[in-house]
Protein backbone atom coordinates (compact mmCIF):
# COMPACT_ATOMS: atom_id res chain seq x y z
CA UNK A 1 0.00 0.00 0.00
CA UNK A 2 3.12 2.35 0.79
CA UNK A 3 3.88 2.31 -2.81
CA UNK A 4 0.70 2.74 -3.85
CA UNK A 5 0.38 5.92 -1.82
CA UNK A 6 4.00 7.40 -3.15
CA UNK A 7 2.60 6.48 -6.84
CA UNK A 8 -0.65 8.62 -6.33
CA UNK A 9 1.51 11.32 -4.41
CA UNK A 10 3.54 11.29 -6.88
CA UNK A 11 0.54 11.73 -9.62
CA UNK A 12 -1.15 13.86 -7.57
CA UNK A 13 1.86 16.95 -7.42
CA UNK A 14 2.44 16.35 -11.21
CA UNK A 15 -1.42 17.11 -11.63
CA UNK A 16 -0.99 20.06 -9.34
CA UNK A 17 1.72 21.69 -11.53
CA UNK A 18 -0.11 21.17 -14.50
CA UNK A 19 -3.28 22.84 -13.13
CA UNK A 20 -1.45 25.45 -11.73
CA UNK A 21 0.52 26.40 -15.34
CA UNK A 22 -2.92 25.78 -17.17
CA UNK A 23 -4.92 28.21 -15.10
CA UNK A 24 -2.09 31.24 -15.16
CA UNK A 25 -1.73 31.17 -18.84
CA UNK A 26 -5.45 30.89 -19.44
CA UNK A 27 -6.11 33.88 -17.45
CA UNK A 28 -3.52 36.05 -18.72
CA UNK A 29 -4.12 34.97 -22.41
CA UNK A 30 -7.67 36.25 -22.11
CA UNK A 31 -8.33 40.17 -23.19
CA UNK A 32 -8.53 42.66 -19.86
CA UNK A 33 -7.38 43.47 -16.98
CA UNK A 34 -7.72 43.92 -13.16
CA UNK A 35 -7.15 47.47 -13.32
CA UNK A 36 -9.30 48.01 -16.63
CA UNK A 37 -9.83 51.87 -16.56
CA UNK A 38 -12.28 53.48 -19.28
CA UNK A 39 -10.47 57.47 -18.47
CA UNK A 40 -8.60 57.76 -21.40
CA UNK A 41 -6.65 60.62 -19.82
CA UNK A 42 -2.90 60.50 -18.99
CA UNK A 43 -3.22 61.03 -15.15
CA UNK A 44 -5.47 57.23 -15.58
CA UNK A 45 -3.06 56.24 -18.14
CA UNK A 46 -0.25 56.44 -15.31
CA UNK A 47 -2.15 55.12 -12.66
CA UNK A 48 -2.31 51.74 -14.50
CA UNK A 49 0.86 51.21 -15.36
CA UNK A 50 1.48 51.87 -11.78
CA UNK A 51 -0.96 49.60 -10.27
CA UNK A 52 0.67 47.02 -13.34
CA UNK A 53 4.69 47.58 -12.54
CA UNK A 54 3.63 47.16 -8.66
CA UNK A 55 2.00 43.65 -9.21
CA UNK A 56 4.53 42.92 -11.94
CA UNK A 57 2.26 42.63 -14.95
CA UNK A 58 4.57 44.67 -16.87
CA UNK A 59 7.16 41.70 -16.99
CA UNK A 60 7.08 39.08 -19.82
CA UNK A 61 4.66 36.51 -19.12
CA UNK A 62 7.19 33.36 -18.41
CA UNK A 63 8.92 36.02 -16.16
CA UNK A 64 5.54 36.33 -13.96
CA UNK A 65 5.54 32.71 -14.05
CA UNK A 66 8.77 31.95 -12.31
CA UNK A 67 8.34 34.90 -9.77
CA UNK A 68 4.85 32.85 -8.92
CA UNK A 69 6.39 29.40 -8.64
CA UNK A 70 8.91 30.77 -6.83
CA UNK A 71 6.78 32.67 -4.07
CA UNK A 72 4.58 29.34 -4.49
CA UNK A 73 7.40 27.28 -3.26
CA UNK A 74 7.53 29.31 -0.16
CA UNK A 75 4.16 28.98 0.72
CA UNK A 76 3.29 32.79 -0.49
CA UNK A 77 0.13 32.86 -2.77
CA UNK A 78 0.01 36.29 -2.42
CA UNK A 79 -1.96 39.15 -2.20
CA UNK A 80 -5.12 39.87 -3.64
CA UNK A 81 -5.20 42.86 -6.77
CA UNK A 82 -8.46 43.98 -6.07
CA UNK A 83 -8.88 43.80 -2.68
CA UNK A 84 -6.00 46.16 -0.86
CA UNK A 85 -4.26 44.87 2.27
CA UNK A 86 -5.87 41.10 2.09
CA UNK A 87 -3.72 38.63 1.20
CA UNK A 88 -4.78 35.00 -0.44
CA UNK A 89 -4.02 32.92 2.02
CA UNK A 90 -6.59 35.77 4.17
CA UNK A 91 -9.26 35.17 2.23
CA UNK A 92 -9.24 31.16 1.57
CA UNK A 93 -8.93 31.33 6.02
CA UNK A 94 -11.92 33.32 6.16
CA UNK A 95 -14.18 31.99 3.32
CA UNK A 96 -13.32 28.32 3.20
CA UNK A 97 -14.46 27.34 7.23
CA UNK A 98 -18.07 28.54 6.06
CA UNK A 99 -18.18 26.92 2.71
CA UNK A 100 -16.65 23.81 4.35
CA UNK A 101 -19.65 23.93 6.83
CA UNK A 102 -22.53 23.69 4.67
CA UNK A 103 -20.29 21.16 2.30
CA UNK A 104 -19.83 18.97 5.28
CA UNK A 105 -23.41 19.49 6.51
CA UNK A 106 -24.91 18.67 2.71
CA UNK A 107 -22.58 15.52 2.72
CA UNK A 108 -23.92 13.52 5.65
CA UNK A 109 -27.31 14.55 4.83
CA UNK A 110 -26.62 13.30 1.36
CA UNK A 111 -24.94 10.00 2.30
CA UNK A 112 -27.58 9.12 5.13
CA UNK A 113 -30.96 10.13 2.67
CA UNK A 114 -29.41 8.75 -0.09
CA UNK A 115 -28.39 5.19 1.53
CA UNK A 116 -31.51 4.96 3.47
CA UNK A 117 -33.54 5.23 0.19
CA UNK A 118 -31.43 2.81 -2.00
CA UNK A 119 -31.48 0.39 0.98
CA UNK A 120 -35.40 0.41 0.80
CA UNK A 121 -35.87 0.50 -2.66
CA UNK A 122 -33.53 -2.50 -3.21
CA UNK A 123 -35.19 -4.35 -0.26
CA UNK A 124 -38.78 -3.43 -0.29
CA UNK A 125 -41.64 -5.55 -1.72
CA UNK A 126 -43.76 -2.14 -2.35
CA UNK A 127 -43.62 -1.65 -5.47
CA UNK A 128 -44.26 2.34 -5.07
CA UNK A 129 -40.94 2.84 -2.63
CA UNK A 130 -39.01 1.82 -5.51
CA UNK A 131 -40.70 3.99 -8.34
CA UNK A 132 -40.72 6.59 -5.79
CA UNK A 133 -36.71 6.25 -5.22
CA UNK A 134 -36.47 6.12 -9.10
CA UNK A 135 -38.77 9.03 -9.88
CA UNK A 136 -36.74 10.97 -7.33
CA UNK A 137 -33.20 10.04 -8.52
CA UNK A 138 -34.72 11.14 -12.19
CA UNK A 139 -35.45 14.46 -10.90
CA UNK A 140 -32.41 14.95 -8.93
CA UNK A 141 -30.20 14.20 -11.53
CA UNK A 142 -32.08 16.47 -14.14
CA UNK A 143 -32.36 19.66 -12.41
CA UNK A 144 -30.12 22.35 -11.75
CA UNK A 145 -28.40 22.76 -7.80
CA UNK A 146 -29.38 26.77 -8.89
CA UNK A 147 -32.71 26.04 -10.52
CA UNK A 148 -34.07 23.62 -7.08
CA UNK A 149 -32.29 26.91 -4.89
CA UNK A 150 -34.42 29.66 -6.74
CA UNK A 151 -37.70 27.33 -6.51
CA UNK A 152 -36.95 26.30 -2.68
CA UNK A 153 -36.08 30.21 -1.64
CA UNK A 154 -39.84 31.39 -3.83
CA UNK A 155 -42.10 28.47 -1.80
CA UNK A 156 -40.17 28.22 1.49
CA UNK A 157 -38.99 31.95 1.84
CA UNK A 158 -41.04 34.14 -0.25
CA UNK A 159 -44.55 32.19 -0.07
CA UNK A 160 -44.22 30.62 3.21
CA UNK A 161 -41.69 32.65 4.98
CA UNK A 162 -40.45 29.79 7.01
CA UNK A 163 -36.57 29.92 6.57
CA UNK A 164 -34.16 33.03 5.87
CA UNK A 165 -32.26 33.41 2.43
CA UNK A 166 -29.44 35.51 3.53
CA UNK A 167 -25.65 33.89 4.96
CA UNK A 168 -25.32 30.97 7.39
CA UNK A 169 -26.18 32.40 10.70
CA UNK A 170 -28.90 29.85 12.32
CA UNK A 171 -29.05 26.49 11.85
CA UNK A 172 -32.54 27.39 9.64
CA UNK A 173 -30.29 28.69 7.49
CA UNK A 174 -28.49 25.85 6.52
CA UNK A 175 -31.93 23.65 5.22
CA UNK A 176 -32.64 25.44 1.62
CA UNK A 177 -28.88 25.87 0.56
CA UNK A 178 -28.63 22.06 1.66
CA UNK A 179 -31.56 21.05 0.32
CA UNK A 180 -30.46 22.50 -2.92
CA UNK A 181 -26.80 21.08 -3.06
CA UNK A 182 -27.60 17.66 -2.05
CA UNK A 183 -30.75 16.67 -4.56
CA UNK A 184 -27.95 15.09 -6.88
CA UNK A 185 -25.92 13.34 -4.51
CA UNK A 186 -28.87 11.91 -3.10
CA UNK A 187 -30.14 10.50 -6.56
CA UNK A 188 -26.97 9.21 -7.79
CA UNK A 189 -26.63 7.37 -4.30
CA UNK A 190 -29.84 6.03 -3.94
CA UNK A 191 -29.11 4.67 -7.14
CA UNK A 192 -25.67 2.74 -6.37
CA UNK A 193 -26.56 1.82 -3.55
CA UNK A 194 -29.98 0.37 -4.88
CA UNK A 195 -28.20 -1.51 -7.82
CA UNK A 196 -25.54 -2.62 -5.71
CA UNK A 197 -27.81 -3.88 -3.13
CA UNK A 198 -29.98 -5.73 -5.39
CA UNK A 199 -26.71 -7.54 -6.63
CA UNK A 200 -25.17 -8.33 -3.14
CA UNK A 201 -28.68 -9.52 -2.01
CA UNK A 202 -28.43 -12.15 -4.81
CA UNK A 203 -24.96 -13.63 -3.79
CA UNK A 204 -24.48 -17.39 -2.64
CA UNK A 205 -22.61 -15.78 0.60
CA UNK A 206 -26.05 -13.67 1.23
CA UNK A 207 -27.99 -17.04 0.66
CA UNK A 208 -26.12 -18.92 2.94
CA UNK A 209 -26.18 -16.41 5.93
CA UNK A 210 -30.02 -16.48 5.26
CA UNK A 211 -30.38 -20.21 5.32
CA UNK A 212 -28.56 -20.31 8.81
CA UNK A 213 -31.21 -18.78 10.59
CA UNK A 214 -29.24 -15.05 11.32
CA UNK A 215 -31.44 -12.58 11.82
CA UNK A 216 -32.54 -10.27 8.16
CA UNK A 217 -31.55 -6.97 9.70
CA UNK A 218 -27.81 -8.70 10.63
CA UNK A 219 -27.13 -10.33 7.23
CA UNK A 220 -28.42 -7.21 5.41
CA UNK A 221 -26.26 -4.98 7.59
CA UNK A 222 -23.19 -7.19 8.65
CA UNK A 223 -23.03 -8.82 4.92
CA UNK A 224 -25.25 -6.79 2.49
CA UNK A 225 -24.10 -3.39 3.38
CA UNK A 226 -20.58 -4.02 3.34
CA UNK A 227 -20.00 -5.00 0.01
CA UNK A 228 -22.62 -2.83 -1.14
CA UNK A 229 -21.61 0.45 -0.32
CA UNK A 230 -18.41 -0.02 -1.99
CA UNK A 231 -19.98 1.93 -5.21
CA UNK A 232 -21.01 4.59 -2.90
CA UNK A 233 -17.57 4.92 -1.29
CA UNK A 234 -15.69 5.33 -4.53
CA UNK A 235 -18.09 8.22 -5.38
CA UNK A 236 -17.99 9.33 -2.38
CA UNK A 237 -14.71 10.94 -2.65
CA UNK A 238 -15.17 13.34 -5.62
CA UNK A 239 -18.80 14.33 -3.92
CA UNK A 240 -17.18 15.57 -0.67
CA UNK A 241 -14.42 17.18 -2.58
CA UNK A 242 -17.16 19.06 -4.61
CA UNK A 243 -18.95 19.88 -2.00
CA UNK A 244 -16.08 20.96 0.46
CA UNK A 245 -15.18 23.42 -2.33
CA UNK A 246 -18.49 24.66 -2.58
CA UNK A 247 -21.59 25.65 -5.04
CA UNK A 248 -20.95 28.64 -7.31
CA UNK A 249 -24.09 29.74 -7.73
CA UNK A 250 -25.95 28.34 -4.77
CA UNK A 251 -23.94 30.22 -2.74
CA UNK A 252 -24.17 33.10 -5.03
CA UNK A 253 -28.66 33.08 -4.66
CA UNK A 254 -28.10 32.44 -1.13
CA UNK A 255 -25.20 35.31 -0.05
CA UNK A 256 -23.41 32.87 1.80
CA UNK A 257 -19.75 34.77 2.24
CA UNK A 258 -18.14 30.94 1.10
CA UNK A 259 -15.64 30.22 -1.69
CA UNK A 260 -17.72 29.55 -3.99
CA UNK A 261 -18.99 33.08 -3.89
CA UNK A 262 -15.37 34.62 -3.51
CA UNK A 263 -14.29 32.57 -6.59
CA UNK A 264 -17.11 33.86 -9.12
CA UNK A 265 -16.20 37.34 -7.82
CA UNK A 266 -12.61 37.03 -8.74
CA UNK A 267 -12.89 35.46 -12.16
CA UNK A 268 -15.39 38.93 -12.84
CA UNK A 269 -13.18 41.37 -11.62
CA UNK A 270 -9.77 39.20 -12.97
CA UNK A 271 -7.99 38.91 -9.54
CA UNK A 272 -5.60 36.51 -11.05
CA UNK A 273 -3.68 35.56 -7.81
CA UNK A 274 -7.26 35.12 -6.11
CA UNK A 275 -8.12 32.75 -8.79
CA UNK A 276 -4.95 31.26 -8.74
CA UNK A 277 -4.99 30.48 -5.19
CA UNK A 278 -8.71 29.04 -5.10
CA UNK A 279 -8.23 26.64 -8.00
CA UNK A 280 -4.73 26.01 -6.23
CA UNK A 281 -7.10 24.98 -2.94
CA UNK A 282 -9.68 23.61 -4.79
CA UNK A 283 -7.30 21.07 -6.78
CA UNK A 284 -5.49 20.11 -3.35
CA UNK A 285 -8.58 18.99 -1.84
CA UNK A 286 -9.93 17.00 -4.75
CA UNK A 287 -6.64 14.85 -5.18
CA UNK A 288 -6.36 14.36 -1.59
CA UNK A 289 -10.65 13.63 -1.29
CA UNK A 290 -9.72 11.00 -4.55
CA UNK A 291 -6.50 9.23 -2.65
CA UNK A 292 -8.59 8.83 0.62
CA UNK A 293 -12.05 7.02 -1.01
CA UNK A 294 -9.94 5.09 -2.55
CA UNK A 295 -7.79 4.03 0.84
CA UNK A 296 -11.40 3.57 2.50
CA UNK A 297 -12.43 1.78 -0.66
CA UNK A 298 -9.85 -0.77 0.31
CA UNK A 299 -10.25 -1.08 3.67
CA UNK A 300 -14.22 -1.93 3.31
CA UNK A 301 -13.17 -4.69 0.66
CA UNK A 302 -9.82 -6.66 1.52
CA UNK A 303 -10.23 -7.73 -1.91
CA UNK A 304 -9.05 -4.67 -3.28
CA UNK A 305 -5.56 -4.59 -3.75
CA UNK A 306 -4.13 -0.76 -4.01
CA UNK A 307 -0.47 -2.52 -4.80
CA UNK A 308 -1.27 -3.48 -7.81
Amino acid sequence: MLNYIIRRVLIGILTMLFLITATFFLMRIIPGSPFINDDESVAAQKQYEQLERKHGLDKPLLEQYGIYMKGLIHGDLGESLIRKGKTVVDIIGTTAPVTMRLGLTAFVFSMVVGIGLGIAAALSKRRWINNFVMLLSTIGVSVPNFLLAVFLMLVFCVGLGLFPTIGLKTPLHYVLPTIAVSLHPIAMISRLTRTSMMEVMRQDYMILARSKGTPKWQVIIKHGLRNALLPVVTYAGPLIASLLTGSFVVETLFSIPGIGSEFVSSVTNRDYTLIMGLTIFMGFLVIVMNLLSDLVAAAVDPRIKLDK
